[in-house]
C-alpha cells in the first residue's frame, strides 16, 4: 500500500473543501478560504483574501476536480481546464538550486515567484504540490470517485491504479444496483413490447367472433390481464434492494 505524499495530501484536501453529497463548501466565501490556508499553514492569520484571488482559487480547484475525474474515466469539461490553465499562469513558480551535497540536497525546488503577494504565494503552494505530484507520476491515483452523486477525491492504493470509487461498499454498490436495475428495466421492455401488440390487435379480433366460448376460453387471458401482469412485472423488476 503506498501512501499518498504531501503534495497529495494537499491537492486531496484541497479539492474536497466542496463536499458535494453535502452540498457544502469551505471556500463558498473569501473569508472561508483565508480561514482553510491559515489551517494548512500557507497564510498567516492577519492576512485577507480579496475577491480577485478567491476567484482564482475557485477556478484552479474547479480545474483540478475535472482533471482527477478523467482518472476514471470520466470526461473533463475543456473550458473548466482552460480556466484553471489561467489561474496556475498568475500563479508563477520559480525552480531554485539547493545543494551542497548534503542528505538533505536536492537537484531542484519547486518555490512561489518572489514577487508575488502573501496571498497569491499561498495560492502557488496548491500550484507547486500539483506540479510535483505530476512530475513524480503520481497523478493518476488521485482520483475523483465515479459515483457523480458523491465525487470525493480520494488516492488509490491499487497496485494497478484500478479504483474507481471511494467506497466499494457505499458507492461501488450504488452503481451496481443502478446498472443492475437498468438492465433489468431494458429486459422488461423487450418482453412487454409483443404484449403490447397483442394487446391493441385483441378487441379488433374479438369484434370479429360471434362464439364467447372463443373469447373467454379459462386458459385465455384478457387484454386488462395482461396489462396488469406487465405492470406487474416491471414493477418487481425495477426493485432492487441497496446496501
Amino acid at each position: 500500500m503506498r501512501e499518498a505524499p504531501a503534495s497529495a495530501q494537499l491537492i486531496e484536501a484541497f479539492a474536497n473543501t466542496v463536499d458535494v453529497e453535502l452540498g457544502t463548501d469551505e471556500l463558498e466565501t473569501a473569508s472561508g478560504l483565508a480561514t482553510w490556508l491559515v489551517a494548512q499553514g500557507l497564510l498567516d492569520r492577519n492576512r485577507r483574501i480579496g475577491p480577485d484571488d478567491h476567484t482564482l482559487c475557485l477556478r484552479l480547484r474547479t480545474g483540478i476536480r475535472e482533471e482527477l475525474g478523467i482518472n476514471v474515466g470520466d470526461t473533463a469539461d475543456a473550458a473548466l481546464l482552460a480556466r484553471a490553465d489561467e489561474a496556475l499562469r498568475e500563479l508563477p513558480v520559480l525552480i531554485s538550486v539547493r545543494g551542497g551535497g548534503g542528505q538533505d540536497s536536492r537537484d531542484g525546488v519547486l518555490s512561489p515567484a518572489p514577487d508575488l503577494p502573501p496571498t497569491r504565494k499561498a495560492l502557488a503552494h496548491l500550484a507547486i504540490a500539483w506540479s510535483e505530484l505530476a512530475l513524480a507520476g503520481e497523478a493518476g491515483r488521485l482520483k475523483r470517485c465515479a459515483e457523480h452523486s458523491c465525487a470525493w477525491v480520494f488516492w488509490d492504493v491499487s497496485k494497478n491504479r484500478s479504483r474507481r470509487w471511494c467506497s466499494m461498499r457505499v458507492c461501488g454498490n450504488r452503481a451496481k444496483a443502478r446498472r443492475h436495475t437498468a438492465k433489468q428495466a431494458s429486459a422488461t421492455t423487450r418482453s412487454a413490447t409483443p404484449q403490447r401488440a397483442e394487446t391493441l390487435e385483441r378487441p379488433a379480433a374479438a369484434e370479429q367472433t360471434t362464439s364467447p366460448e372463443q373469447t373467454t376460453g379459462p386458459e385465455q387471458a384478457t387484454p386488462s390481464e395482461r396489462t396488469a401482469s406487465a405492470r406487474q412485472e416491471a414493477s418487481s423488476a425495477s426493485r432492487v434492494t441497496r446496501t
